[in-house]
């Protein structure tokens, strides 16, 4: 079945499309930073106590954020745009 074989390759294709553009979705105009939402080990960079992403070690630490669309993350209950550790 040589459909398969191309199908596989293709969604390993994309995956590593996808992790490798990590930084370039951060960049992007159109993203906020998310917090307190991240599972453990699931945030997209750095915190305040760790130096690289995937380092949260709780889930909803207060300073780990992931990057979504701008305007999806007030929606969601419990994300916010500042670090919940911030009383402002």
């Amino acid at each position: 079945m040589p459909d398969k074989k191309l199908l596989v390759s293709s969604a390993m294709l994309a995956f590593l499309t996808l992790a490798s553009s990590q930084s370039a979705i951060a960049d992007d105009a159109a993203t906020e930073k998310c917090y307190g939402l991240v599972k453990a080990g699931m945030n997209d960079c750095a915190t305040a106590v760790a130096s690289c992403a995937g380092s949260s070690t709780k889930d909803k630490q207060a300073d780990a954020y992931v990057f979504m669309p701008k305007g999806l993350c007030d929606k969601l209950v419990g994300g916010s745009l500042k670090a919940l550790n911030n009383k402002e």
